[in-house]
């Protein structure tokens, strides 16, 4: 009879934490490879995007942009188990608020006109630039100011501190976004210092555009070299010792016979060891474009940089209902890394990537050899059962955004279900 007592009582226990969502708010499903799911949250119905992070008075705070909902969410992640929502910042209406960077006491958070197909109305007003923000309270930003493209808006921005943002711009006068510093000195004037384009973009000059050739950002600063990542243009390294007249170093090319929008999605430079992880971003469902890549490049001589190797092509897990993730539906491809080593709480690895792979999850490849790249772990959340936004055309998981702090959690976003904390388990 007490061992019938004990049991009743641990079922009631165990009862009364999905009741409370201690188990429910975790989605069931998952499939994983030396990564154990820490939490996860559904951000009060906001699934976040972009992110970064700060630790403040031995408190923990994520920030999030968003694709679907207009505005930035602050989550208190001290426990990581148990993110909690602790304040959102609503965003300017009809307008893409999907990314934000830390720098000391400032945050700066991209403003862009929402692209065909994505949800927005061309026919109502958006606002577009980059908000200044000052984090003195780190839950609730006051605005400093704004500076504004006069065109499109901006993508993906870098920004550690000091008083340059470093953006990538959709300016009058240029086809695609273009790299433009700005000075925020006084935040509530910032000022444009310096810009750059690919030969070709500026329209307005009388020069002729290649296709597939943006900025896509966010532009890399490493002392006096900026690594942009310009889609169909490849990887170009810049000196900006001279930010009001920044000159080009080396380019890489990787299209073809990779695909030209976006071939390069994302550079991340890891100078200790001379290397740069580059990758693309799929962009079409079902594969139907060219092969994507995720790539490591040789930047010992940056006027001269090398593909040095080609990370390995995911594979589904044993016993999925699809050969191969083309199969799957959705984008397959790459997507975005641990890119924030600027950040002092973000992980600061030139061992491990971390890089989102659209329907094939989270992928943790260890780079310890340049020349022979390995995946050592990932993890596929379910797919949602709940659709948010217009895409993807079949709802299927598509993990968007990673960031790893310094304490070893994960923070992997989807679209279309919310905020997965996660960490690795598996070598180092």
């Amino acid at each position: 009879m007490r061992i019938h007592s004990c049991l009743f009582a641990l079922a009631c226990f165990i009862a009364s934490l999905f009741v409370t969502g201690v188990f429910a708010q975790i989605p069931p499903g998952a499939v994983a490879s030396n990564v154990r799911v820490v939490g996860y949250s559904d951000v009060d119905g906001r699934p976040p995007f972009k992110l970064s992070i700060q630790q403040r008075d031995g408190r923990w705070y994520l920030y999030a942009g968003h694709l679907w909902h207009r505005g930035w969410t602050i989550l208190d992640v001290t426990d990581p188990a148990s993110p909690r929502v602790a304040n959102f910042v609503p965003g300017p209406s009809n307008t893409w608020t999907i990314q934000m960077e830390i720098g000391e006491d400032k945050m700066i958070t991209a403003l862009e006109q929402i692209g065909q197909g994505w949800g927005g109305d061309a026919a109502k007003p958006n606002d577009e630039g980059v908000l200044i923000w000052s984090l003195a309270d780190p839950v609730r930003p006051q605005r400093l100011g704004q500076y504004k493209t006069g065109g499109t808006g901006t993508h993906r921005n870098f920004y550690s501190g000091g008083r340059y943002m470093h953006l990538a711009a959709g300016m009058p006068g240029y086809s695609g976004n273009i790299y433009v510093i700005v000075d925020i000195g006084n935040p509530a004037k910032p000022v444009e210092a310096g810009r750059w384009w690919v030969p070709g973009q500026h329209l307005a000059g009388g020069e002729k555009p290649k296709r597939d050739v943006s900025l896509h950002g966010p532009p890399y600063v490493e002392g006096s070299l900026a690594y942009l990542s310009y889609g169909e243009a490849g990887l170009v390294i810049l000196d900006i010792a001279d930010v009001a007249h920044p000159k080009l170093v080396g380019q890489l090319g990787f299209t073809p016979p990779f695909l030209g929008f976006i071939g390069v999605h994302s550079v991340l430079p890891l100078p200790a060891r001379k290397i740069a992880v580059v990758n693309s971003e799929a962009i079409r469902e079902d594969c139907k474009e060219p092969l994507n890549h995720a790539s490591l490049v040789d930047i010992a001589d940056p006027a001269k940089p090398v593909l040095l190797s080609l990370f390995p092509l995911p594979l589904p897990p044993a016993g999925a209902p699809y050969r191969n993730f083309c199969e799957k539906g959705g984008r397959f491809g790459p997507h975005n890394q641990n890119q924030l080593q600027h950040n002092p709480f973000v992980e600061h690895s030139d061992k491990l990537v971390y890089l989102t792979y659209f329907n094939a999850g989270l992928r943790i490849v260890d780079i310890s050899d340049a020349r022979a790249p390995r995946e050592v772990g990932y993890f596929l959340p379910p797919d949602p059962t709940r659709r948010y936004g217009p895409l993807p055309t079949k709802l299927v998981a598509q993990s968007e955004d990673v960031l790893v702090d310094s304490r070893g959690i994960i923070y992997l976003t989807e679209k279309n279900q919310g905020l997965w904390t996660l960490q690795y388990t598996g070598p180092r």
